[in-house]
């Protein structure tokens, strides 16, 4: 059994692989620069992160997951270029692209939450018999979810959704269209718009973070989304930050990184908690599992703090996205 896995995940690669040279790539430079055009820097970053999903398949395939997270890493990533560069990338190709990756990214979501709460329950409660009995529907489920995850990932759809979103990225309709306003999104020099970009998102970002002890569930999982995105765009983009605005940079992903640890543990309780009801029953001992008051307080008021530092901060400015020495090596 172990051997016709392998086989097929084998030959799965390999069909995967014969997707990358059918988009016809072009030679890029290997690093971003303020002055680059923004088509240019939207093909370099995504390039990055849709090899980063390649490079992760077989390791997801086989169960690994560590693959998973970094596979499910590189999918948000790309995701939030499209979504950082959408004013110049949003054509007629764009909407499906989207709807495949976001299925791609449900595939992936189960089987990691499942690894997560089971890696909670096993922490939070040793060696007790009836946790043991517990933890085997877990494993069922997660065994389960894995089978049907493998399967897509080695499924035609996969394979189109790769082979359509490196074509897109490459020579979608967006890098030919014809309009004035088209062309002047393409040329435009990357520091210019990455700022007034970034300062949007950080400004929508914080307004939405003054309201977080109040927000339910589903709109903190939104912002942790927003949050998520941000931290990814200003990681996508550090080829560009000058030596003086390097402090600047890391001391705002220090503050994302900890609201996003916060709310990433938030949710992951939420999802815990709905998990364990769907598998042993609404209410049961296995749902409050997840319910600790003053880690919700705790969880709440690390992010609350990470945002009352980043509201202090400037926004972003196209200086803060100066060429550094070693850019011109």
């Amino acid at each position: 059994m172990a051997r016709a896995s392998t086989a097929r995940s084998t030959t799965s690669s390999t069909a995967i692989a014969g997707t990358r040279p059918a988009a016809k790539r072009n030679a890029l430079p290997g690093r971003l620069s303020p002055g680059m055009a923004c088509d240019t820097a939207f093909r370099i970053i995504a390039r990055r992160h849709l090899d980063a999903v390649l490079a992760q398949h077989d390791g997801t395939c086989r169960g690994d997951p560590d693959a998973l997270h970094q596979i499910r890493i590189a999918l948000t990533h790309l995701r939030t270029a499209i979504r950082f560069f959408s004013p110049m990338v949003d054509d007629t190709v764009r909407p499906n692209v989207w709807a495949e990756l976001k299925w791609l990214n449900s595939q992936l979501g189960l089987v990691r939450d499942l690894d997560v709460a089971i890696e909670r329950v096993v922490a939070a409660s040793g060696n007790e018999l009836a946790v043991v009995a517990e933890l085997q529907s877990w494993d069922e489920k997660r065994a389960e979810s894995h089978r049907l995850l493998a399967r897509a990932l080695q499924s035609a759809r996969y394979r189109r959704l790769i082979e359509q979103t490196s074509g897109w990225i490459e020579s979608g309709p967006w890098s030919t269209r014809r309009s004035k306003e088209a062309i002047r999104q393409r040329r435009g020099a990357l520091a210019d718009y990455a700022a007034a970009q970034l300062a949007d998102w950080e400004k929508t970002l914080l307004k939405k973070a003054r309201r977080l002890g109040k927000l339910s569930v589903e709109k903190r999982h939104k912002l942790r989304i927003l949050n998520k995105r941000m931290t990814y765009s200003i990681e996508s983009l550090e080829d560009l930050f000058s030596e003086s605005s390097l402090a600047r940079q890391k001391s705002t992903v220090k503050q994302l990184r900890k609201a996003q640890r916060s709310l990433g543990q938030l949710n992951d309780d939420a999802r815990g908690q709905a998990l364990a009801d769907s598998l042993n029953g609404a209410g049961s001992d296995g749902g409050v599992r997840f319910l600790d008051r003053k880690r919700h307080k705790r969880l709440l008021r690390t992010a609350k703090a990470a945002y009352r530092k980043l509201d202090k901060a400037k926004p972003f400015r196209p200086s803060d996205l100066a060429r550094s020495p070693e850019a011109d090596d």
